[in-house]
């Protein structure tokens, strides 16, 4: 790489996006008002009222951006909603924030230091805002004359007139733009953009001067005006790209194909104090601006406590993204040591985080959440069956009754029904155990299952429990 040059590569990259429903496709935002009061419900979030006024809080600290290091803590039990606010965070934040997600157990799994993968992590969460200016030809299509050999083959010249509603310009065409301008199959009347630097063609709509010609239009034609002043202009234009795709393009000999790989690998620290360096250097120039993000860790007890020491010395470094994870255990080991501690987690760590508890989920709260998922899951179910479901939620876990939801319409589709009732609803929580209903199975059998680890008088004790 050569000394201060830093290549951004900002290629636009189109995924088609398969829709499939997950656990948290119904979660548009925080659900909060202007004044980051919480409604009780809104953007697919019910309840939680306190936890999510106080990540109100914190993402309006995020998108003020002027705070490095920051470290929140989600804790409560299994199914208060931990990761739906997380998410419900990261809809809020917007296309532009970076929000790196990842499971603690990620980091043991991958093919590098856990350092590494923790810097690669932090670095996913910090974008950088770069702004260029690029000279651009905007005008309407007037005429295309393309001279195509007699012989047949590739075109090899032709002209290109094209309008503003103050000047009319002729332009010489080379084979290369006759087959971009077939490719975006570019005619008269439209109007178009032409990159000048990579010849990159745009096509922005019809002209509304030629909305009344019977041309074999769909639905979806979009009409603009006829630009204005000189067909030259100069337009800023601006990239976000992640500090970690900077480094990943700098890094590799294959450049950004590593990107599409995931075979990063390691990155040399001189890389990034280099591509460091020049950032600071363009954000003085005003050429770019750092947006900081969001990394979520999930199921942070899982990590061990040499990746703790090292987030205690990263949240100090000035270039930090907001840190936020969450865990559901209560005072055990930090894995690693024979010490216990609150969540698993060091008091030296703790001490540096905001807390956010969430609590257990109200009969009421249980319903609307069902009924949301219903929707999402796009399942009709009679009011009886909803109650039944939301009993269930409540006295087993949310989480079950959720799953019983497609499998109940399953069911239902059996039978040649279009409502889930009680009996389908009943037949599924037979069909599937819940957690409870499976440990007092094991314990009336465990003699007949290997290596039972439960003492018989231990058993009898668990049997005989409120639980």
């Amino acid at each position: 790489m050569a000394t201060g040059e830093v290549k951004v590569n900002a290629e636009v990259r189109d995924l088609t996006r398969i829709e499939r429903i997950g656990a948290h496709s119904h979660i548009r935002g925080l659900g909060l008002d202007d004044a980051l009061e919480a409604r009780a419900v809104s953007q697919g979030m019910v309840g939680q009222i306190r936890a999510r006024k106080a990540a109100g809080v914190i993402l309006n600290m995020i998108k003020e951006g002027k705070i490095a290091g920051r470290a929140v803590l989600l804790a409560g039990q299994p199914g208060t909603g931990k990761t739906a606010i997380a998410m419900g965070m990261a809809k809020a934040l917007g296309e532009e924030t970076p929000f790196a997600m990842m499971a603690s157990s990620e980091i043991f799994s991958l093919e590098m230091s856990k350092t590494e993968a923790l810097t690669q992590a932090f670095r996913k969460a910090i974008g950088v805002r770069i702004k260029e200016e690029t000279e651009i030809i905007e005008g309407e299509v007037v005429e295309i004359e393309i001279d195509r050999p007699e012989a047949g083959g590739v075109a090899k010249t032709g002209k290109l007139t094209l309008k503003t509603t103050e000047m009319e310009t002729i332009y010489d065409l080379g084979t290369k733009m006759i087959e971009s301008l077939t490719k975006e199959k570019v005619t008269s009347g439209d109007v178009i953009t032409i990159d000048k630097a990579s010849g990159r063609i745009g096509k922005l709509g019809r002209s509304f001067a030629r909305s009344r010609d019977y041309d074999a239009m769909g639905p979806s034609t979009k009409f603009v005006q006829c630009p204005e002043g000189e067909l030259q202009k100069r337009k800023e234009v601006v990239h976000v790209v992640t500090l970690h795709e900077i480094d990943v393009i700098n890094s590799r000999t294959q450049g950004f194909l590593a990107l599409f790989s995931g075979d990063t690998g390691e990155i040399r620290t001189e890389v990034r104090e280099q591509i460091d360096l020049k950032v600071a250097e363009w954000r003085e120039e005003g050429k770019a601006e750092i947006v900081p993000g969001v990394l979520f860790i999930d199921e942070v007890h899982m990590l061990d406590i040499e990746c703790f020491s090292f987030l205690n010395r990263a949240l100090e470094n000035d270039m930090a993204p907001v840190l936020v994870v969450a865990t559901n255990r209560g005072i055990t080991k930090i894995r690693g040591t024979q010490y216990r501690s609150p969540h698993g987690i060091p008091i030296d760590l703790l001490d540096r985080l905001l807390i956010i508890s969430t609590e257990p989920y109200t009969e009421k709260e249980i319903r609307l959440i069902l009924d949301i998922r219903c929707e999402e899951e796009d399942v009709e179910m009679t009011e009886d069956a909803k109650e039944l479901l939301t009993k269930i939620g409540f006295e087993t876990s949310l989480r079950y009754s959720i799953q019983l939801i497609t499998a109940a319409a399953i069911v239902c589709m059996k039978r040649k029904a279009t409502e889930v009732e009680i009996e389908d609803i009943g037949r599924v929580y037979s069909m599937f155990v819940d957690v409870k209903r499976s440990t007092q199975f094991l314990m009336e059998y465990q003699e007949q299952y290997m290596f039972n680890e439960v003492p018989v008088q231990e058993a009898e004790a668990m049997e005989t429990s409120p639980h």
